[in-house]
């Protein structure tokens, strides 16, 4: 017989436990999107917010923020038809904002863009360029903001399908011992990388909060995302869901075999038809991005010269501004249509490898970052000893007369009869000779490419050092993920013959002496004998587990599943640690199969990185500031001829006086150049990794290092020597002048 608990103390109960869930349940207000203005609650657990806020990208947050600002300015709906895609691309990758927020900045942001640069960029240069400019680029900008959320939610699907073989392979290596998808998914979520982790992690939140009943129809939910782009995913899910309805346990283990096989076999066919495509749009971004503009730069002097008003400030916002974002854009654009491939966790991350991106000077550790910021502001210190020298003694100029002497300049004496080739060269301005123009020297040209090394060298040794270490880590690691297939199936057969898991690590540790995986399990081993640690302690010890060496997902989850089933009997776990070294060999094989398919692209784009663009563009700054020179030598040899009033040339000569006009310092020239060229290096290389390697940010980083470095070197060493002849070859063809 049961006591009945009176109304008021059951209310008081209840009452006291709705304050507790309202206090760890946050509700947020969301509006549909639809144009009617309907909102909806939705709970959110504040774990989730808190993942969520660790591994959302920081530019996301600035984004929602904009979004959700301008909605609260000014209201823009978009069309039903247009919400439900911007719903969808905004559920993908985890966005607190609306449609209409959306839509709302992408009509606010420009308009204020496209107002303020008008009206400051009037004021400040008196002229209608750059006015017009941001006009342009404001109306520009309008579409680009609106399919943002599309944009970062193909960003997200391209991250998150580089992981999605991990995926599967985690998936079915957990449900071939335990047969429970909502633990071989939070068991997923806990060894994948972000973005893929999250969107596990929401597909069990989803359960807990109540929103689905069950894992499966919070995971169908899940795949409905990834219906349009990776079908052979959703097909694989399915498989793995339908073997939980198996009763025979080799029908089970068939179906989660084929849902691996699946997704590798689709990855490949994908992949195939991904580089036969990719020739047409390479070529086209090699043409836009180096070909023509590097080749525009001969015309550019000549431009400059005949045409009144152009600025070096207008050639730096085309090849500087426009052209590298044109460039990236298309770029990303190619990246959105790599299919599903496999990428690499950034260990750098790693609280345990942090040393290791430190660098040794005089004995003691520092970051990179210090040293390059000094090394930045040296370069950058010489290549504006040429402005530098002239603010503090204006007029001073060191010259090289026709006889091969050495002469120094007066200050206020601008011009030599005898000189041959000016150190700065500044000199009287055509138009009003109170202003001072330049410097059009062999010198200052000389120097001026310390500005692109300035950013170039420091930037990429800063990316280099940092990586460097980590990356020599990662590789061994790659070395033991090579061999460990085998490694394992060794270990396996020990465990088959009926000996503990203790001594079969030290038996395989003995038969593979020498080898990595033979290290890696002799210090497992060694930890089990002579520290008296389990086999769980030998390997994931904080302190001295054999991990801690070699930090890979892919080991870290095979020991976890040879511990799992190894609770439930050595036979159990022999065949799970086999069937995983059986998985990783077929992720091997078609790995190195999509590598060869990629080989010729990422080839042609190295070569353009390493070699072609940095060589073509210091060729052509060569040339730029010889047809420079040419041109400021006869305007000054024909001005000279105007003042000394000769009766029968003065007419002739000022005309064409005027016609060449003053032409463009080469020292502005090469800095636009010099740093175009660093800005495509950037972006090709972002390209080649992304290509190369989907989704992987450590070795971006060290490609961005070792690539900046070597093409700035190379790219001012050419320049340097190019820039020396041409302007040997002008100074005799043209007699004195500026040079």
């Amino acid at each position: 017989m049961t006591k009945e608990i009176p109304e008021e103390e059951l209310k008081k109960i209840l009452g006291k436990y709705k304050s507790q869930l309202g206090e760890k349940l946050t509700p947020v207000t969301e509006e549909l999107g639809t144009g009617g203005g309907e909102e909806v609650k939705v709970v959110r657990t504040r774990a989730y917010q808190q993942f969520r806020a660790e591994y959302m990208p920081k530019h996301m947050n600035w984004y929602e923020k904009a979004c959700n600002y301008s909605e609260k300015l000014f209201k823009i709906a978009p069309t039903p038809k247009a919400a439900k895609k911007l719903e969808e691309s905004i559920k993908i990758c985890h966005l607190n904002i609306t449609p209409t927020g959306v839509y709302s900045l992408s009509l606010i942001a420009p308009l204020t863009i496209a107002f303020v640069g008008f009206l400051l960029s009037f004021a400040i240069t008196q002229g209608l360029f750059f006015p017009f400019f941001f006009l342009i680029t404001g109306g520009v900008l309008m579409g680009p903001l609106g399919k943002a959320p599309h944009v970062m939610a193909n960003s997200w699907r391209m991250k998150a399908s580089n992981q999605m073989v991990m995926a599967v392979f985690y998936l079915v290596t957990y449900m071939r011992h335990t047969s429970n998808l909502e633990l071989a998914v939070d068991f997923a979520g806990s060894y994948l990388a972000a973005p893929l982790s999250l969107d596990f992690k929401r597909v069990l939140w989803n359960i807990e909060t109540e929103k689905f009943e069950s894992i499966k129809e919070s995971m169908d939910d899940y795949l409905v995302a990834w219906k349009d782009h990776n079908p052979e995913f959703i097909e694989s899910v399915n498989l793995i869901e339908g073997s939980l309805l198996e009763s025979a346990e080799e029908a089970r283990i068939g179906m989660l075999d084929k849902s691996l096989n699946v997704i590798l076999e689709e990855t490949f066919e994908k992949m195939l038809h991904f580089a036969h495509n990719l020739k047409g749009p390479i070529t086209m971004l090699h043409m836009l991005g180096i070909i023509l503009p590097v080749l525009g730069l001969v015309i550019l002097p000549l431009a400059v010269s005949f045409m009144e008003g152009v600025g070096w400030y207008h050639i730096a916002t085309l090849y500087n501004v426009v052209l590298p974002a044109s460039v990236y854009y298309l770029g990303k654009s190619i990246l959105s249509t790599r299919p599903t491939g496999y990428g690499d966790v950034d260990i750098s991350k790693n609280p345990a490898l942090q040393s290791f991106t430190k660098i040794k000077i005089f004995g003691r550790e520092i970051t990179p970052l210090y040293f390059c910021i000094i090394l930045g502001l040296f370069f950058l210190f010489i290549a504006f000893l040429p402005i530098i020298i002239h603010i503090l003694n204006p007029g001073w100029d060191m010259i090289f007369t026709r006889d091969g002497f050495i002469e120094f300049l007066s200050p206020g004496v601008y011009q030599h009869d005898q000189a041959k080739f000016y150190f700065l060269g500044y000199m009287e301005s055509q138009t009003n000779s109170d202003v001072i123009v330049g410097p059009y020297g062999l010198g200052s040209a000389l120097i001026s490419v310390f500005l692109p090394l300035s950013v170039g060298v420091p930037v990429g040794l800063y990316y280099k050092l940092r990586t460097k270490n980590v990356r020599k880590i990662r590789t061994q690691t790659k070395k033991l993920e090579d061999e460990f297939a085998s490694a394992l199936f060794q270990l396996g057969n020990r465990l088959g013959d009926g000996l503990p898991a203790e001594l079969a690590f030290q038996r395989v540790a003995q038969s593979m002496d020498g080898s990595i995986s033979g290290d890696f399990f002799g210090t497992t081993s060694n930890n089990i004998t002579r520290l008296g640690m389990s086999v769980e302690q030998a390997i994931f010890d904080e302190r001295a587990g054999s991990i801690n060496q070699y930090p890979s997902d892919l080991i870290e989850t095979s020991m976890k599943v040879l511990i799992e089933s190894g609770k439930k009997g050595p036979l159990i776990a022999a065949q799970a640690v086999i069937n995983v070294s059986n998985y990783i060999k077929e992720m091997h094989r078609v790995d190195e199969r999509l590598q060869d398919l990629m080989a010729d692209t990422v080839s042609s784009l190295k070569s353009q990185i390493s070699f072609l663009a940095p060589t073509i563009s210091g060729i052509v700054i060569g040339i730029t500031s010889m047809v420079t020179t040419i041109l400021t030598k006869l305007t000054v040899q024909l001005a000279k001829i105007q003042q000394e009033g000769a009766t029968s040339g003065a007419g002739q000569g000022m005309a064409l006086s005027g016609l060449f006009g003053q032409g463009m310092p080469t020292f502005y020239f090469q800095i636009i150049v010099g740093f175009y060229v660093v800005q495509l290096i950037y972006i090709m290389t972002i390209m080649v990794n992304g290509i190369q390697n989907g989704a992987d940010p450590l070795n971006e980083r060290y490609m961005i290092g070792a690539n900046l470095t070597r093409g700035t070197i190379l790219y001012s060493v050419i320049a340097l020597g190019v820039m020396f002849a041409f302007n040997m070859i002008a100074g005799n063809v043209v007699g004195g002048g500026i040079g």
